[in-house]
């Protein structure tokens, strides 16, 4: 069970080593020890790093010794906090969740494909002998149906090749349309009693991301309260419900690797959201990392959420 492996309560790292300008200013500084200090003192038991390709990855498929070693000091620092971390791919050759990043083709190619199962080699091989303290997430977000069939058998191949370094990590697996928990619905059956199906959690999008500049559906002047916005725990309940149903009936776990509300929602409106959905989650039993530590929009260690952030944490 993730409950008791230390994979329950979660918070993410995004935009350390994923969505970010690369730089070593922000590689290196966006993230130091005082962070991991502080999400322990939270009482956060893991941390989701999302990690894109190129930290890690030249375009031959070489692994950069520079990007492994970023991760290997971001491990030992949770290990030193007693924290444990969920490995995300957050991009990999040929696909980003973001059009913006403009990857492409990587359901269609099999030497992106290639790549792609060569990356999850090499991190296998690195880290795949600390189950208890590392997990796995194989990529971030697939996002269109169209892409399902290829995904399975893609994914399927991809935890074959992990297991020959890694036989017992954890490997969470996620659905289209970004990781929806309707379409979870939708996966096959585990590889194998290790797989754990993985979802996100930002329903009902226009309270979460009212006013997202990124998103085309939410980027107007419409702004709700939490009332407003339909969300309640029958809400979440009928979300959630055909993935508790999956994951029930092929001997699995669910964990949902990202949920939160933007900056632009006032925090004691978020708390609300916030309370009502880890209700469902802690009724089921469901692991979950909020998105995201700082900044990214999203940041529960921001400012802005001081006033209502010891009640916001007591329900995480």
């Amino acid at each position: 069970m993730l409950k008791e492996a230390g994979f329950y309560r979660g918070v993410n790292l995004g935009g350390w080593m994923s969505q970010c300008d690369y730089s070593e200013e922000r590689l290196n500084g966006f993230i130091t020890e005082p962070d991991f200090a502080r999400i322990a003192a939270w009482g956060f038991d893991h941390v989701r790093i999302p990690v894109d390709y190129n930290v890690v990855q030249n375009a031959d498929g070489s692994v950069k010794e520079d990007g492994l070693a970023r991760i290997d000091a971001a491990l030992a620092l949770c290990e030193k906090h007693g924290l444990r971390t969920v490995l995300d791919l957050h991009k990999t050759q040929g696909f980003s969740f973001d059009e913006g990043e403009h990857e492409a083709g990587f359901f269609e190619s099999e030497k992106y494909q290639e790549l792609f199962y060569r990356l999850w080699e090499a991190f296998a091989a690195r880290w795949g002998d600390r189950p208890g303290e590392v997990m796995f997430e194989l990529l971030n977000e697939v996002t269109e149906e169209r892409y399902l069939p290829a995904w399975k058998r893609i994914s399927a191949e991809c935890v074959r090749r992990i297991r020959r370094f890694a036989p017992e990590t954890r490997i969470l697996l996620g659905s289209y349309h970004h990781n929806g928990a309707r379409e979870v619905r939708y996966l096959d059956a585990p590889y194998d009693k290790n797989v754990l199906y993985n979802f996100h959690c930002y329903e009902p999008l226009k309270f979460t991301h009212q006013g997202a500049y990124w998103n085309a559906e939410c980027n107007n002047d419409n702004r709700y309260t939490f009332a407003e916005s339909g969300a309640s725990e029958a809400y979440f309940e009928e979300l959630l419900s055909s993935a508790i149903e999956k994951a029930k009936a092929e001997g699995t776990e669910l964990y949902c690797g990202e949920f939160g509300v933007i900056d632009i929602v006032p925090p004691e409106e978020a708390l609300k959201w916030f309370r009502t959905i880890c209700a469902v989650f802690t009724r089921h039993g469901i692991a979950h990392a909020v998105w995201s530590y700082k900044e990214m929009d999203f940041g529960i260690a921001d400012r802005r959420m001081d006033a209502v952030r010891g009640e916001l944490l007591k329900c995480l």
